[in-house]
């Protein structure tokens, strides 16, 4: 299949974890306004082209000619990787819209009740698989995903993706305190079957099992210790939340004797290259330290945030520090599923700080190539020779290759879902 139009093409990439040599220096100008005055890691560019695609992955990709003869597309198309959501929770998109809380209210009030209901495996299956369609159907074609502590539900989960064709890491939750009764379970029994999917679904499958600790606050030191020493066996990516709240991180202090938030997860050996972290809103320099020297990532959710009031993550800070970051929908205190607005989102956040706002370049890298980096998809993400065939035929319904504004910012700030006219997962046409 050959197919033709704009290329999304990766400039450069960051890696899994953050290079302070790379990571960009800001100033302020005489205004006061941040500038940027550094290099930015990771961006890309719009060039025309075409992609033949064969056997599931991308057998060439041509660059500078678009074809009248390609199966799909045409010079007014983007053709672009699918996207990627790094933190997103599967029992969760049936609840979005539950506002007016802040978190721990929020997960005490709304989340542990709804989550109770995948103890129905069917239940559990029949959602998962309806909340992974609805990301197909926004051009999200890779997760990190959180699933339940119910152990079967989590594995009907990972085998709907599997048969969907969704790329994926999923997690079965672990708590085992300060959660309803139905949620807590022992710590010792949370990791044997943790470890009973890891053997099902191990890294470096195209769908794998993950480490999966809800938060300090519903974990045990045991048990975020045995998590810890399980993930380190098995090379597997870890998932969890951190300082999400202000309110959270003072339980955490007084739960675990006063340690600070990721002194709790260093300690728990939680903390490394493969560790995605929820949030990372209340950090001091010292986490930030902490987590750019071990290698972390963490998963700016900013359409969660601003929905359950938790703060605005500080990026600018972060990328100096060399931490990291991925982006994420948070479905579901994250009402919008689409990474195509998250990305916005990410802009308007960093904004709101008066931070150096990313370019629209920099926002679809991080959808795309940056998100596949920090899940530790090295081919995943990016219009790439033998990297599966996971991407977007798109028709915008703008003149948006015209005029004096950046294609790709007026792509992003005048986003319609319905401009996704093809969709192919391992080079498998799902939407025509």
């Amino acid at each position: 299949m050959l197919i033709a139009g704009q290329l999304l093409i990766e400039e450069a990439s960051a890696g899994r974890s953050g290079d302070t040599a790379d990571a960009p220096r800001y100033s302020r100008d005489s205004a006061g306004l941040p500038r940027l005055t550094g290099r930015l890691a990771g961006r890309c560019r719009i060039e025309p082209g075409m992609v033949r695609v064969a056997d599931g992955r991308i057998a060439e990709v041509i660059l500078g000619e678009c074809s009248a003869a390609a199966d799909l597309g045409d010079p007014q198309h983007l053709i672009c990787p699918g996207f990627i959501d790094a933190h997103l929770h599967l029992p969760q998109g049936d609840m979005i819209g539950a506002h007016g809380m802040r978190l721990l209210d929020w997960l005490n009030r709304i989340t542990f009740p709804t989550e109770i209901l995948w103890q129905d495996s069917d239940l559990a299956e029949r959602q998962a698989r309806r909340q992974l369609r609805r990301c197909l159907s926004v051009g999200t074609t890779g997760i990190g995903a959180y699933a339940t502590v119910h152990a079967e539900a989590t594995r009907r989960a990972l085998m709907a993706a599997e048969e969907i064709g969704i790329r994926g890491v999923i997690g079965q939750v672990l708590m085992d305190r300060q959660a309803p009764q139905e949620l807590c379970r022992p710590a010792t029994r949370l990791i044997e079957e943790t470890a009973e999917l890891l053997d099902r679904f191990p890294p470096g499958r195209r769908v794998a099992a993950a480490v999966t600790p809800r938060f300090a606050i519903t974990s045990t030191p045991e048990l975020l210790a045995m998590a810890g020493k399980l993930a380190e066996e098995r090379g597997a990516i870890v998932q969890t939340h951190l300082a999400e709240t202000a309110e959270e991180c003072q339980e955490v202090e007084r739960l675990f004797a006063g340690r600070g938030y990721v002194e709790v997860y260093v300690q728990a050996g939680l903390v490394g290259p493969r560790s995605v972290f929820g949030h990372g809103i209340h950090l001091d320099a010292d986490d930030r330290r902490k987590l750019a020297d071990c290698g972390a990532v963490i998963a700016h959710c900013p359409v969660a945030n601003s929905f359950l009031r938790s703060g605005t993550m500080c990026r600018a800070g972060l990328i100096q520090s060399g931490v990291g970051i991925a982006l994420g929908s948070d479905v579901g205190a994250g009402y919008e599923l689409s990474m195509v607005r998250v990305a916005r989102a990410m802009i308007e956040a960093a904004a709101s700080l008066n931070d150096p706002i990313p370019e629209a370049a920099e926002a679809w890298h991080a959808i795309t190539a940056g998100n596949a980096d920090r899940l530790g998809w090295s081919d995943a993400g990016r219009l790439a020779v033998d990297a599966p065939a996971d991407l977007l035929v798109i028709r915008p319904q703008i003149p948006w290759l015209e005029g004096p504004v950046d294609p790709l910012a007026r792509l992003m700030f005048n986003w319609d879902d319905r401009w996704l006219s093809q969709l192919l997962l391992r080079g498998r046409l799902l939407r025509d």
